[in-house]
């Protein structure tokens, strides 16, 4: 691995893509971060990994996964394909035009990458990307990497651990219970009563190891809990399913490794019924308010509480934590994103430009802080 020095710009691998259901997501953060990168002290190494799992190395990578998931998007013509498309599109747009993409056939870091790089960004989210995997085949080639470390990227990817863990920690979080897909598929009708019993209904079903809201489902009445299990079975063989609340939701992003500091809250105002794929991606869907409209107690306790769920699960470099906000100001955490969404309009980058650290900044502290914990 080369070292850093003022003669030379340091070699920032970007790896984006992978085998998640959050593929075109990446590549949108991706290309934003590209663009944004601090061209006098950063060089950008794009790696595309495909859906398959190829890793796609030299040329224009993310011009080469950007076109294929449009094509995909084009022809699936499910109620998703169109905010993928999209998504697809922005990246493609934001990657200049270059030489085919080289395509390894294997499924790990291509042989003599590890020595072109000073550092890496994971802009993979979803499971192979967030969950600590990538995060330990970078400790075994020796390469720091922007982010939580294995076991961080671990617990905050897996739903069940994570609520387990705060919960441990003493942080206050939704009622929820815990299925396994071969107990549900056993016996569907005592797993269902006692989800009933136990949680009632409105309620939220889960994949435990999947993000930006793929196989969630919100469940009205007993009815519906059967269908609901079924797909987020399809996903996970553990599912969480959690009681429905009635309130508003709040993020509060987190910077820092050993020192973290939080940023002010900003609230999530969406059209829609609840927080869903298409509600997050689609264009015009969410807006932000920023600050959130609390009270200083109210605020200082959110900050406080996404301090400690980040300690909580030992996390580093960055994270957002997300929050449910009742009426009488009674504060819950939701869950913790440990590679949050980072386009330049991400609810993560937006909230440290108003508390004072402008985009590009951001993602230069976000490098420093994963040389510095090296």
């Amino acid at each position: 691995m080369g070292t850093s020095g003022t003669s030379r710009r340091l070699r920032v691998g970007i790896i984006f893509g992978g085998k998640s259901g959050e593929h075109e997501v990446s590549l949108a953060g991706a290309a934003s971060v590209m663009a944004a990168l601090d061209g006098a002290r950063f060089e950008p190494v794009p790696i595309g990994i495909t859906l398959e799992g190829r890793w796609l190395v030299g040329g224009n990578p993310l011009r080469a996964l950007s076109e294929e998931a449009a094509r995909r998007a084009l022809a699936a013509g499910d109620h998703e394909a169109g905010v993928k498309r999209a998504l697809a599109e922005r990246a493609t747009g934001d990657a200049a035009s270059a030489s085919p993409a080289h395509v390894e056939s294997g499924e790990g870091l291509p042989a003599g990458l590890a020595r072109e790089l000073d550092v890496v960004w994971i802009m993979l989210h979803g499971p192979r990307g967030e969950d600590g995997t990538i995060q330990g085949l970078l400790e075994l080639a020796g390469l720091p990497y922007v982010g939580a470390g294995v076991l961080a990227s671990a617990v905050g990817m897996d739903k069940v651990a994570m609520k387990d863990m705060f919960r441990a920690h003493g942080l206050p979080v939704v009622d929820y219970a815990v299925v396994r897909r071969h107990e549900w598929q056993a016996d569907p009708g005592a797993v269902e009563g006692a989800l009933g019993r136990q949680l009632g209904f409105p309620c939220f079903v889960k994949p435990a190891n999947l993000g930006s809201s793929v196989g969630i489902s919100k469940v009205k009445a007993p009815e519906g809990l059967q269908t609901a299990l079924a797909e987020a079975a399809r996903h996970d063989r553990r599912i969480l399913v959690e009681r429905a609340v009635s309130a508003r939701e709040v993020e509060v992003a987190v910077l820092g490794n050993d020192t973290p500091e939080a940023s002010l809250p900003g609230q999530v105002c969406y059209t829609g019924e609840w927080y869903d794929y298409e509600t997050k991606y689609g264009a015009g869907q969410t807006t932000f308010q920023i600050p959130a409209p609390l009270s200083p107690e109210t605020t200082w306790r959110l900050r406080d509480l996404a301090v400690r769920a980040f300690k909580a699960i030992d996390c580093a470099g960055m994270a957002r934590v997300d929050f449910f906000v009742e009426d009488d100001n009674r504060v819950l955490v939701n869950e913790i994103n440990t590679i949050p969404g980072f386009t330049a309009t991400s609810a993560y980058p937006r909230l440290w430009e108003a508390s004072g650290l402008s985009y590009t900044g951001l993602i230069s502290r976000l490098i420093d802080l994963a040389l510095e914990r090296r």
